[in-house]
């Protein structure tokens, strides 16, 4: 009932009529049997998230490099005059 529902141990022992920590112990011997599975990244995820994590970085560096450029040239626009 507490890992369904999420309820408080305290209140689920109470309803029950036992002591929360025996339903503590009983909890925590079923999560220790009962692991959550952990799926392994395929070897395709795997390669999309370095892929995505080498863009991550180029893309950082580039906004770096962007936010400096602007900064030196205090803000000022490069515009073309026309000739007349």
């Amino acid at each position: 009932m507490v890992l369904e529902t999420g309820r408080p141990i305290a209140q689920v022992a109470r309803d029950l009529g036992i002591h929360h920590g025996t339903l503590g112990n009983w909890g925590n011997a079923f999560t220790r049997a009962h692991p959550e599975p952990h799926d392994e990244p395929s070897p395709t995820d795997q390669t999309r998230v370095s892929e995505l994590e080498a863009e991550i970085r180029r893309l950082r560096m580039e906004n770096e490099f962007l936010k400096k450029a602007v900064a030196d040239s205090g803000g000022q626009r490069n515009t073309c005059a026309s000739a007349s």
